[in-house]
This record gives C-alpha cells, structure tokens and sequence, in this order.
C-alpha cells in the first residue's frame, strides 16, 4: 500500500509542477499513513500557515479514494513542517495540563485548527489524564480547547 500511496502522491506533484526530492509514506496502522513530501523549496506546498498543506490534503483523500478505492486518512506534510508544529501543541497542552492540575480550575489553550484540537482531545482522552476532560468552545478561527478537572 505504502508504494501505491507515493506513486500516486508523486505523480500529483509532477502534474502540479512541484519540485521535490522524495515522497515518505508511513503507515500508522492499516487506513492512516503520513505523507511526508522532502523538498528544497516548501514554502509553495506548505503556504501560509499550512493552508496550501490541508488543501493538498483534501485532495488527496479524493484521489486515494479513487484510485485505491480506500478511505485512507493521510497525515500530509512538507519537510516534518506539521510535525513539528503537532511537537509545539504538544508542549504546550502538557503545560496546560499541569496548570489545570496545579491550579485545579480550566485553562485554555490557543485557538487552533480542528486537525490540532482533535489531537489535544485524543491526547487528553488516551493519556493518562483521567482527573481532566475537554472542551472546544467558540467560533470558527477562535475555536480552542478548554482542560479542566472532573468534577
């Protein structure tokens, strides 16, 4: 599958005209993989603030879709750019974590995308947590993820 997924994802960035290195494919378990696109110029394919990422993203589930006839979940990413910012939330949801433990009271973390506040819900969920719970609340680009204690 992996071997499908880069053919198939380095034959969109040629018909895009994109430059690149090399394609990496890890799989994470049998529909979720991380595409991870090596290049010497990614700021086109990152763009602003990843946009150009998710939007690339979404097309690719649609081509996978077609082409594999697979729902797959594609993690896509340009030079580890997402992954590190996946490490920043990271960082920054354990501190909050143990200010909401501390303090005993919710804290809020930064207004961020859906893709990261699902990160920070699952890591919450799945971790070690089970004295916090979350929250998103707000709206649209200001949506951010509340931690607080159990009741």
């Amino acid at each position: 599958m992996e071997k499908q997924i880069k053919a198939i994802a380095s034959q969109f960035l040629v018909h895009l005209g994109i430059d690149y290195t090399d394609v990496e494919v890890h799989k994470i378990d049998d529909t979720n993989f991380r595409l991870n696109v090596v290049s010497d110029s990614p700021n086109l394919l990152i763009g602003h603030h990843g946009e150009n990422l998710l939007a690339m993203q979404k097309i690719l589930k649609v081509v996978f879709l077609k082409e594999l006839g697979e729902d797959l979940n594609i993690a896509f990413d340009v030079d580890n750019y997402r992954q590190r910012q996946e490490e920043n939330v990271m960082t920054i949801t354990a501190q909050k974590i143990e200010e909401a433990r501390a303090t005993q009271t919710q804290v809020a973390l930064p207004a961020m995308s859906p893709y990261f506040r699902r990160l920070v819900h699952l890591f919450i969920r799945n971790g070690e947590y089970e004295d916090l719970e979350t929250e998103s609340m707000g709206e649209g680009n200001y949506r951010q993820v509340m931690i607080k204690p159990k009741a």
